[in-house]
């Protein structure tokens, strides 16, 4: 059978099982648009290539799947760059494809030309540039294997434009991946596994820290059995959140620098700490040299990179997280014992010492952490929350109650401002079913609200609150608390009107200033079927994030929340 570049491409995604792709088109991939015209597969229309990578990253958090983006040669492709980076820091399935110039201009500055494969060589797993039609099948097949397996992550395939033009015979190709010097991990060391059972079963003071990787390996449910099984407290990464039941009497909530204080108290006390899928970063650690001082740590990971690069690890494990905690559940015995029962008695008493609480707003403006607590109340944690970054992550974070994995969506790793909304778009096609609820700070939305184009037009329901403070609200908090209240360029008191802004693009708005209003607010968007609705809140100018561990400081020392 005789194909196109462009047509084999598209054939190839089917065999991947991709239904949907988020693009945005140009000159470069005119081949592939024109393919895409008579394709069965989904193609979502963004408004900026940032958001369609994005779009991609978020449907791939949803559901588990590789995303799909595409953009143009030249900006396209840079206008990427930032999802992708977040994709990779966060380990998320991501297959990118870039328009390139034909073959014969490559290297010769052509027009809208840019070595993609270059710039993005640090913040993928691996790239293609494509340069022959014959290589295409083989590649994509890789580019597909490589980012679901082992730790996920983004591939960008590159793809000239006369590769996607030229006709060629075509046939599938059936055989095994097989690429030099990439073997997928299998298995575990038993030995050790042995060990990380007496270990904890000897423990007194145990404590599960979770993160992004008990998502990515589906291992919640053997999360659950161990930690029940032997009654260990549990505290969750931002990337680890929906991991493990937010509302358990075991959850201790995140830990680290806007961890709850009995999170990051039963860190500084634990004698074992069982690292799952996490890769110590320094908003978990704070000092290093104070992190868990008392414990004997396990590190389960399937990137052995990981292991014993931030933190001294006793048992390494390295494996599918899923495989080694059922190993490690099959093995373990479930014991009633003294010592535990003291160590969930101190942390009880911590837990009523020092919830999560905030004040009353001395402007009389809507406090924003009753915002996230009104969502929650109405969706009961079945719904899916994307976060901008700053303060508005943090406080989904910390108020929202996260029952199932892949129901919170936030960039942990880069911190991309702009990340939510189109995340949530493509967590919405991913899961029409589910509410999807954007939380975004006023700075935030502002930089990828043209994005409300896409959500109109494929009449997405999602659910932006503003959480509008006029600052750039977390860089503020930290000019407060450390640079002597000197805000530098962070009061955002000339605002657009975001309601004005969401009736220009077809979507509703709503301005909120009353906190009686809140809930019947939420509950009037979220009977809206067929159209975003903006919420713009009015919050406290000051309203901070507490606790908070300074930089670089000890978790046992945190700011607030005393």
């Amino acid at each position: 059978m005789k194909l196109k570049g462009a047509e084999i491409l598209l054939q190839c995604l089917q065999k991947e099982g991709v239904d949907t792709v988020f693009g945005y088109p140009g000159g470069a991939v005119l081949p592939i648009y024109d393919a895409l015209y008579k394709s069965e597969i989904r193609h979502i229309l963004s408004r900026h290539e940032q958001g369609a990578a994005h779009a991609a990253d978020g449907y791939a958090r949803a559901t588990g799947r590789v995303g799909v983006c595409i953009a143009t040669s030249g900006p396209g492709a840079t206008n990427l760059v930032t999802g992708i980076a977040t994709a990779y820091m966060d380990s998320i399935p991501l297959v990118c494809f870039t328009g390139q110039v034909g073959t014969s201009l490559i290297g010769r500055d052509a027009f809208q030309e840019a070595d993609i494969t270059g710039i993005t060589l640090p913040i993928t797993k691996h790239n293609y540039l494509v340069e022959k039609t014959e290589d295409l099948a083989r590649i994509v097949k890789e580019a597909f294997y490589i980012a679901r397996t082992n730790r996920p992550g983004p591939v960008v395939v590159d793809l000239p434009k006369d590769v996607m033009e030229k006709e060629i015979d075509f046939e599938y190709p059936e055989e095994a991946i097989n690429i030099r010097g990439y073997r997928v991990v299998k298995g575990y060391n038993s030995n050790q596994v042995i060990t990380a059972v007496d270990y904890i079963q000897k423990a007194r003071r145990p404590v599960i820290y979770a993160g992004g990787g008990v998502i990515s390996s589906n291992a919640a449910e053997e999360l659950r059995e161990l930690a029940e099984k032997r009654k260990i407290p549990v505290t969750t990464t931002l990337m680890g959140m929906g991991g493990f039941l937010g509302n358990s009497y075991l959850s201790l909530g995140m830990l680290g620098m806007h961890g709850t204080r009995y999170a990051n108290y039963a860190i500084g006390e634990c004698d074992l700490l069982i690292a799952v899928g996490v890769r110590f970063d320094d908003r978990v650690t704070g000092k290093i040299d104070t992190f868990a001082p008392h414990a004997r740590v396990i590190h389960i990971d399937i990137d052995a990179a990981e292991i014993g690069k931030n933190v001294e690890v006793e048992v390494p494990i390295v494996g599918q997280v899923k495989e080694v905690l059922a190993a490690i559940n099959q093995r373990l015995e479930a014991i009633e014992s003294e010592e535990l029962n003291e160590w969930h008695e101190t942390i009880h008493r911590w837990k009523e010492e020092y919830p999560l609480r905030y004040g009353d707003s001395s402007e009389g403006r809507i406090m924003p952490q009753h915002v996230i607590e009104e969502v929650y109340s109405l969706t009961q944690g079945e719904a899916i929350i994307c976060t901008e970054v700053g303060q508005n992550q943090m406080w989904a974070a910390q108020y929202y109650h996260y029952k199932h994995p892949r129901s919170f969506l936030s960039s942990g790793g880069l911190g991309t401002m702009g990340y939510g909304f189109p995340a949530a778009i493509g967590a919405k096609i991913a899961c029409p079913e589910l509410p999807v609820v954007d939380i975004a700070g006023d700075g935030s939305i502002q930089m990828n609200i043209q994005e409300l184009g896409t959500a109109v037009q494929y009449r997405l329901p999602i659910i932006i609150c503003i959480l509008n403070n006029h600052f750039l609200g977390m860089v503020r908090q930290w000019q407060g608390l450390f640079y002597g209240g000197r805000y530098s360029y962070t009061d955002m008191s000339h605002q657009p009107d975001f309601v004005k802004i969401a009736e220009a693009y077809g979507a509703i708005g709503r301005r909120i200033k009353e906190a009686s209003q809140v809930r019947e607010a939420l509950e009037e968007a979220l009977k809206v079927k067929d159209r975003p609705v903006v919420l713009d809140f009015w919050v406290e100018r000051e309203a901070d994030v507490y606790p908070m561990v300074p930089p670089g400081g000890s978790l046992m020392n945190m700011l607030g929340g005393d």
